[in-house]
């Protein structure tokens, strides 16, 4: 187990004395019950209940008193009930509905019992066949491991806190950039990290990659509620992984006989369950950022690592410029997306980008984030600034003069003019920064 930045979040919620029960919530094998696991470990009593299990299961069947149900959970544990501090983690709890309710009532009734919730196929059942006890209960998101959890996975720690200390010598970032380019061409699932950290073997990580993806199309029968929508989901498991960063339309996507509505129910699906986004664009220029749901969404995944399992994009690496050139800028623009969404902690966070179409010209910004009431453009780009035409076409819309383009060279700020004559100054980062954006950008006032 190497440490998740979540481990942090974990013990700040556990010291908050307006602390509620948790609850986890993620796709599928990111590593949640692991992650519990492991800050288990700061407490003196770890109570776990798996309600696949039928017999953790049955303890909430019954309508115990609270006293009466927490004895029984002491017993499967086969502990002693005392006034050590205490950590219960009810795994899988979609399972029972029951269980759900009940989170509200060790918040009410045993405010010293420290609470988490999580389960592989929760996502998919949340409003529909579940509902938490609104108001009783605390969400967190886990996400599959940022670039930050991948260096400290493969012993990098001096790399690491110069990276998180933004003090990196531009000595070292052509090695920093390897270890980039590596993490963008593995990705972020916890077992494919930790498989490559032990082994250094990109050949070995096939069967993870494969197993990981049989899983998730297996599932497909558990999310879909009839047999089209079971197709439809596993044409977008097989066939959508081609599509990522592209902007799509759900009418006979990738080249099907599914309609619109079909297509699109199986989208929102996959997108409940936390595998996929649709990111809507905006054209706003000013907070809040508002999606546009009319216009054609892009189509982003959860883990860059199976976008290029999926796409055949699996050999060694080498030199700095590996993802601005390898297909199309494509991995560049999918990471970059990862490391921005790894970096917000609501379970809400949405990314978004940025159009104009008009009959005379369009122009698209890559992504756009909101930094203190102001959105903030961020292109991905390799090239030099007169490039960034989109961008300086944005910058003409706001009032605040920052801008933001991630490249495979090392930091530098520039005053740059737009097409009308506008001011500002143009951050061009390394793309190994894109996690630590909120950082920077407080640094740049």
């Amino acid at each position: 187990m190497f440490k998740r930045n979540i481990l942090r979040e974990l013990h700040k919620w556990s010291q908050r004395p307006d602390r509620k029960p948790l609850v986890l919530r993620g796709a599928r094998q990111v590593g949640k019950t692991t992650v519990v696991q492991e800050f288990a470990k700061s407490y003196e009593v770890f109570l776990k209940l798996n309600l696949e299990k039928e017999g953790d299961r049955n303890l909430f069947e019954v309508a115990y008193p609270m006293d009466d149900l927490m004895m029984a959970i002491y017993l499967a544990n086969k502990q002693v009930r005392s006034n050590k501090s205490t950590l219960l983690f009810i795994d899988e709890i979609q399972n029972s509905p029951k269980a759900v309710a009940m989170m509200r009532y060790f918040h009410e009734e045993i405010p010293d019992l420290h609470v988490i919730a999580a389960g592989s196929l929760l996502e998919s059942l949340i409003d529909r066949q579940i509902s938490f006890p609104v108001g009783r209960v605390e969400y967190l998101p886990l996400r599959p491991c940022s670039f930050t959890e991948f260096l400290g996975a493969m012993g990098e720690t001096e790399m690491l806190g110069m990276l998180e200390a933004i003090s990196l010598p531009e000595i070292l970032h052509d090695k920093m950039m390897r270890l980039f380019n590596l993490y963008s061409l593995i990705g972020g699932m916890p077992e494919v990290v930790a498989n490559f950290a032990e082994n250094r073997d990109m050949v070995l990580l096939q069967r993870v990659f494969e197993s990981l993806l049989l899983g998730y199309r297996d599932d497909v029968e558990k999310y879909a509620r009839n047999s089209t929508m079971q197709l439809s989901m596993r044409h977008i498991l097989h066939a959508g992984f081609a599509y990522s960063g592209q902007r799509i339309k759900f009418e006979r996507f990738a080249n099907s006989g599914y309609r619109s509505r079909e297509m699109g129910e199986a989208f929102r699906t996959l997108e409940k369950a936390m595998l996929l986004e649709l990111v809507y664009p905006s054209t706003g220029y000013s907070a809040p950022i508002l999606p546009d749901l009319k216009k054609s969404p892009r189509l982003l995944w959860f883990d860059t690592g199976l976008v290029n399992y999926c796409n055949g994009i699996q050999k060694e690496i080498s030199g700095p410029d590996y993802i601005s050139d390898q297909w199309r800028g494509t991995v560049a623009e999918h990471i970059v997306s990862q490391e921005l969404l790894a970096a917000d902690l609501k379970v809400s966070a949405k990314r978004s980008f940025w159009v104009r179409e008009s009959k005379n010209s369009n122009a698209e910004v890559d992504f756009l984030v909101l930094h203190q009431n102001l959105i903030i453009p961020v292109e991905v780009k390799s090239g030099d600034s007169a490039r960034l035409r989109s961008l300086h076409l944005f910058m003409d819309g706001v009032s605040h003069q920052t801008g933001i383009r991630f490249w495979a060279k090392p930091m530098q700020t520039d005053l740059v003019k737009t097409f009308e004559g506008k001011e500002f100054n143009l951050i061009s980062l390394p793309f190994y920064l894109a996690g630590l954006l909120d950082k920077v950008l407080a640094l740049h006032k």
